[in-house]
């Protein structure tokens, strides 16, 4: 191989020392011939013959320093078809220090990771030098946009391009009819040559552009196969006898190239509703805030905003930013943004996110995040990064579509010389080569995954369920096994009032005094007594000389009598015994429930009730668990709680495997072992201590409301924090997986039968013509059809 060589950027050297052992790391890679570190410019000169940046890369940071890894997204004008993909990707390896590149075609959007600070001209300049047309991406702008102003050029050149070759189809339509005339050949010439090279002129430029990049594309096929018929024609008319009507084929010609550009057209329009998720999200960013300074309210951009800033947002208006609720009580209507089809209440406390509608109430919000910061932004972000990025099955496609053309052109003059071989006119051997040329389409390959993962991904994130990557998507369709923590994603992890039991059987006056005890009390277990009783309409009363009991509970007197409500140790501490109800705490001890004992302390003590909480089951939880089991998925409980509370559980959900007591360093571990079983495991969490089981499994999924570590470690985010969307994200990946499958079987079979057709002249350039342009579009339309998909109730 030839030896190529890096200058890598690395941070966090310090000394000699640190460069001298960055230096011998790299001379441990495999094929690297030297290395050579420069402390000041804090990077490092690599030359290697094995050209595998990736290893050098690793060793680096093995060592214990960084490579800086920067991504940058380019807009791309001008692909046709897959082939223009992978000549774009390979021109962009070629700039020194470009680590991947990835493009995709129907987003139109290169994303490239550079190491170090590579300047974008020079990205743009490496595209155009392919012959394509290249702008750095804004952020401002939707990520996969095709603008207004060129489907008005498409649609204008589209409708002349029919124009001009319907009167050359006319008599062919006639023929059917027993009816034979021709038009002119003069007729014929003036409306065939402005399509063939004023409307078709786009081919002629891009194929040529192709050719001087050593490499083909479906441009070059289409300026080939219509030239060579063009030409034909203009040959047969020079060659014909005065008053003698020659066989001319400037219809089939003009008539290729107007249903080419139909056919692209009609692309982009689909593509255009490919990226609706994303031209969506983006609509939600009001650009301007009211924001209220010593009381005066100013009216100003969103980009002017700070943190800590308050905003005033009046009934009907998006919220400009997120924030926390600082005045005012209202509902907000999140829909777009986690697909809560319900309005939410907000009230003092409550945080907001920028982008939802207030409802009827006036609000004054504290901003609390800003720019690429906010929930919404990150979003979009999610969404662009899951759009952008190609599959794995992707990889197949790429590697067909390097040979594709140059296949098509040998096969093209094998046609010709077949034809000619078995005494055919040479006119004859040519026409059936025009329609091999034509009817070989890689756009269709070139579509197919791309066009389904962005469907599948914008539909996902409208119904609140955010893909963070392409592999995410195409694995979770496969998985065998969910894997659920608890706390937090089956429950809701706040604890509530599940039995209780009063001595002498009067339930309620039991719940009125426990509640005095604990009322304007903030524990948790406090707050559920208070709740149970707001449940079942108990109004609580005042206790006087109320104390608290560290580490055993709570104390006051009521009515005259000194009661308090606590842990066994409190019972220990009065000298009384649970009597009656020492099975009943035993047997909800054993169910994992923590208890706590009201008494009477004066004048007589005694035991007066037993209280055992517990945690909520999160509403959805046993639908979410009832749909796994429907499509035979396995669901795991891995929790760090106690067996008997993981067992009660697991049996109200009728869920299939518990692992109870597991640490969190733990998790991860389990979830290897359901793979060593042979599974194809989700992991579905929410906490810090979920992000590496999610990280190990072949899917993670973190629960909205999480921590931001889970969603990063997480392939996909559920924006809401139910249950019922986990069943609802692999049911949509299977979707979108199944029509990829559809896609790329439809666009082989159409080439693999197509080609040979046309080879053996059984397809006519215009039935060629009309059957390119139908299989981009049928590729893109049967992806659209992933828009209707709902999640099951």
């Amino acid at each position: 191989m030839t030896s190529a060589t890096y200058t890598l950027p690395i941070t966090g050297m310090t000394c000699a020392s640190c460069a001298g052992r960055v230096e011998r790391a790299l001379l441990k890679v495999p094929g690297v011939d030297n290395a050579a570190v420069n402390l000041a410019a804090e990077q490092v000169r690599v030359q290697t013959h094995e050209g595998d940046i990736a290893a050098l890369i690793q060793a680096v940071e093995k060592a214990g320093y960084g490579v800086p890894v920067q991504t940058l997204e380019l807009a791309i004008e001008g692909m046709t078809c897959a082939s223009c993909a992978g000549r774009i990707e390979r021109a962009l390896l070629k700039v020194p220090g470009v680590r991947s590149a990835s493009v995709n075609l129907a987003s139109e959007r290169a994303r490239i990771e550079v190491l170090g600070a590579v300047d974008a001209t020079v990205l743009i300049q490496a595209v155009e030098a392919a012959g394509y047309k290249a702008q750095a991406s804004s952020d401002n702008e939707p990520a996969t946009d095709t603008s207004d102003s060129r489907l008005r050029r498409e649609r204008w050149a589209v409708i002349a391009a029919l124009l001009l070759a319907a009167p050359l189809v006319i008599p062919m339509f006639g023929d059917l009819l027993g009816l034979h005339w021709m038009l002119p050949p003069w007729i014929q010439f003036l409306l065939a040559t402005p399509v063939q090279f004023i409307l078709g002129a786009r081919f002629y430029v891009a194929g040529w552009k192709a050719v001087r990049a050593g490499a083909g594309n479906m441009d070059l096929l289409v300026a080939i196969g219509t030239s060579a018929g063009y030409g034909l024609s203009l040959y047969q008319w020079w060659a014909a006898e005065a008053g003698q009507m020659p066989h001319l084929y400037f219809e089939a010609s003009a008539v290729v190239i107007a249903l080419v550009l139909l056919g692209k057209y009609l692309e982009s329009r689909a593509k255009r509703q490919t990226s609706a998720a994303i031209r969506a999200l983006e609509a939600l960013r009001p650009d301007r805030a009211l924001r209220v300074v010593d009381g005066l309210e100013e009216d100003v951009a969103i980009a002017a905003l700070r943190l800590d800033d308050l905003v005033l947002v009046k009934p009907g208006e998006r919220f400009p930013v997120d924030g926390e609720v600082v005045e005012g009580e209202s509902q907000a209507d999140e829909a777009l943004i986690s697909g809560e089809s319900l309005p939410v209440n907000k009230g003092p406390g409550d945080r907001i996110t920028g982008g939802a509608i207030n409802g009827e109430g006036r609000l004054l919000v504290r901003t609390t995040a800003l720019g690429g910061e906010t929930v919404l932004a990150r979003i979009i972000r999610l969404v662009e990064d899951a759009q952008a990025a190609k599959a794995p099955i992707q990889k197949l496609v790429d590697k067909v579509s390097q040979v594709f053309v140059p296949a098509v052109l040998v096969i093209a003059l094998m046609t010709v010389a077949g034809w000619l071989f078995v005494g055919a006119p040479a006119e004859v051997a040519l026409i059936n080569a025009v329609a091999v040329l034509v009817i070989a389409c890689p756009c269709a390959l070139g579509l197919a995954t791309p066009a389904a993962i962005m469907a599948g991904t914008g539909v996902a994130a409208r119904h609140g369920i955010l893909i963070k990557d392409a592999e995410a998507l195409e694995v979770a369709h496969a998985v065998t096994a969910v894997a659920f923590d608890k706390t937090g994603t089956l429950t809701s992890g706040k604890p509530r009032v599940v039995h209780l039991h009063a001595v002498d059987g009067d339930e309620a006056t039991l719940l009125q005094q426990a509640g005095a005890l604990q009322r304007g009390s903030e524990h948790p277990l406090a707050q559920a007594v208070l709740d149970r009783c707001a449940e079942q309409g108990i109004t609580v009363a005042d206790v006087e000389r109320s104390q608290s009991l560290t580490g055993r509970g709570i104390s006051g007197d009521l009515d005259g009598r000194s009661l308090a409500l606590g842990n066994r140790r409190l019972m220990d501490d009065s000298g009384l015994q649970p009597g009656e109800l020492a099975g009943k705490a035993e047997a909800w001890e054993s169910e994992g429930r923590t208890l706590s004992w009201l008494i009477e302390t004066a004048p007589q003590p005694r035991v007066l009730g037993l209280f055992a909480f517990g945690d909520s089951l999160k509403e959805g939880a046993a639908e979410a668990i009832a749909a796994l089991n429907a499509r035979h998925i396995r669901s795991h409980l891995i929790t760090g709680d106690n067996r008997g509370s993981a067992r009660v559980v697991a049996e109200a959900l009728q869920i299939d495997s518990v692992h109870a007591e597991v640490l969190p360093a733990d998790k991860a571990a389990t979830v290897a072992e359901l793979k060593k079983g042979g599974a194809v495991v989700a992991m579905v969490g929410d906490g810090i201590n979920d992000a590496p089981a999610l990280a190990a499994a072949d899917v993670g999924i973190a629960m909205g409301g999480g921590t931001d570590v889970a969603m990063h470690a997480a392939g996909i985010t559920l924006m809401r924090g139910d249950p019922r969307l986990v069943p609802a994200a692999l049911e949509i990946s299977r979707r979108t997986y199944r029509k990829i499958q559809q896609n790329l079987f439809w666009a082989f079979i159409y080439n693999l039968v197509g080609i040979p057709l046309a080879a053996f002249g059984f397809l006519s350039p215009v039935v060629a013509g009309a059957a390119m342009a139908l299989s981009s579009v049928s590729v893109v339309s049967n992806a659209l059809l992933l828009k209707r998909w709902e999640p099951k109730e």
